[in-house]
């Protein structure tokens, strides 16, 4: 497609330029758990962001300080973020949900000039009575900040090297390089805005397209809102739309408005593509496997993962693929190993924090700890990460494959796989079960002959954990590590 020409502007500029230029145009809209929306113009997010952006600048908020997010998505979340930018700031997003003794972890990584949590709500809210400023022209050295424990349990915060400068370009719909999108979009977020796949789509609404938030994922309430709001896109993790497919009379919902989903965070299971492709046509589901650093992306869509089952695509945007073993060795097609990245697109990226920075090739292939391998036509296929492979009587299991195995019992609502100390195998395969039913459970019994049915017996189950429901974060990621640590290592 044609690339739009470019001209640099800070994204604070751009904030007044739509306010200006579309000032009646409702841009975001909020929705809250019961149900209730609030729909806000560019007017008012520009008139807004400005009075929050003067009242940071009075709390000595500038260019070049970091200004922690601590909020849910929310129409303060969004004027937050644009407040960073007006002044000079770096937004980094924070998880809002966790323990005050890993928060203060966090905070003093990212050492912000200032925090916004959840008690400065009333605050933020306070400052609409305030004179609308007369902002400086002032650009943010870095784009933005991201927050990541990766598989190391430490905090780490991944800040973008490029400033905040607006560039259409960052809002090119990802499949606009194989098919037309129309533009503007209206595009769904299901995921927090502390994290990646939230925290972009605002970069959408600088382009123009229009973004229906929800506070929190709930399943039925993102169907609902793709059906009143005729949402065009929206991106989702596969437990996202394990759950949604779930839905009581889902079949029946109308998603003819939608032009395309993008799939991240993990590989599908086989069975949920197929009832994706089912509701939506395989050619709308776009799956895309990447890292927030940027390293590189391969992807395919479902129509194309259909002859090739299992995949997370081949390299786009210039991305190179190779698998290595331990020691740096290339492995040959088909072989698993650790899957390293290089792509001439990378925009950089730096660290905060002392987590372990990732290993590097010589000549520029970088691995985020993901394994796996590539067939003939160079798709990749992934195993699981390195840490989370269990080695359990001397063989090799990835818990994603025995997940995937077992998601599509029935009775299994969610189930995450871990390995436990165990005297006779070293580590046994946990499998945590949520229940469809919690009132009547499946029999261990129960799921053991189903893995058996679908797995090699190496890669069973020996033992099965009931639990009302997995704890995943509203990401819908897991710690494994917690998991492991919380029932003795």
């Amino acid at each position: 497609m044609d690339v739009p020409e470019v001209i640099p502007v800070g994204i604070g500029s751009r904030i007044r330029q739509l306010g200006v230029e579309l000032p009646d145009v409702s841009a975001l809209w909020c929705v809250e758990l019961d149900g209730t929306e609030s729909s806000y113009t560019w007017a008012w997010l520009d008139r807004r962001s400005s009075q929050l952006a003067a009242a940071l600048a009075a709390r000595g908020v500038g260019v070049g300080d970091r200004l922690g997010l601590g909020l849910r998505n929310s129409p303060q979340f969004v004027l937050a973020a644009f407040a960073a930018w007006k002044v000079g700031a770096v937004p980094v997003p924070v998880r809002w949900d966790v323990p005050d003794w890993e928060l203060a972890r966090v905070l003093e990584v990212i050492a912000p000039k200032a925090h916004l949590g959840a008690a400065d709500l009333d605050w933020i809210d306070a400052t609409e009575g305030d004179p609308v400023p007369d902002l400086p022209e002032v650009t943010a050295p870095h784009l933005q900040g991201i927050c990541s424990s990766g598989s190391t349990g430490l905090p780490k915060v991944i800040v973008a090297e490029r400033p905040a400068v607006y560039d259409v370009r960052m809002a090119i719909p990802m499949i606009a390089a194989w098919r037309p999108v129309a533009q503007p979009q209206t595009i769904l977020v299901l995921a927090p805005m502390y994290h990646a796949n939230g925290f972009t789509t605002l970069y959408n609404l600088l382009a123009g397209d229009r973004l229906v938030v929800l506070s929190k994922f709930d399943a039925a309430k993102a169907v609902d809102a793709i059906e009143r709001h005729r949402i065009s896109h929206f991106t989702a993790a596969p437990t996202m739309l394990q759950r949604m497919a779930d839905l009581p009379g889902v079949d029946g919902r109308d998603f003819s408005s939608v032009e395309w989903v993008m799939q991240g965070a993990a590989p599908m299971p086989p069975s949920l593509v197929h009832r994706w492709a089912k509701l939506i046509g395989p050619e709308k589901l776009f799956m895309i496997y990447g890292m927030t650093e940027g390293l590189g992306w391969t992807a395919l869509f479902g129509d194309e993962w259909m002859g090739h089952q299992g995949s997370v695509g081949r390299g786009i945007r210039g991305t190179e693929i190779r698998i290595l073993d331990p020691e740096g060795d290339e492995l040959r097609t088909g072989q698993i190993g650790d899957v390293y990245l290089r792509c001439g697109h990378f925009g950089g990226y730096q660290y905060l924090g002392t987590a372990p920075r990732l290993r590097t090739t010589d000549d520029g292939f970088v691995t985020a700890g993901d394994m796996g391998h590539v067939d003939e036509d160079g798709y990749l296929y992934l195993a699981d990460r390195r840490v989370d492979m269990i080695i359990t009587g001397g063989a090799n299991v990835f818990p994603a494959e025995v997940e995937a195995a077992l998601i599509d019992h029935p009775a299994i609502a969610d189930v995450v796989v871990i390995g436990l100390r165990d005297e006779e195998w070293g580590r046994r395969v946990h499998a945590l079960v949520e229940p469809t039913d919690r009132t009547a459970p499946p029999a261990e019994a129960e799921i053991i002959a189903y893995a058996k049915s679908r797995l090699a017996a190496y890669k069973v189950p020996k033992t099965i954990e009931f639990l009302d429901a997995i704890p995943r974060s509203e990401a819908t990621k897991i710690n494994r590590g917690a998991l492991v640590a919380a029932r003795g290592g």
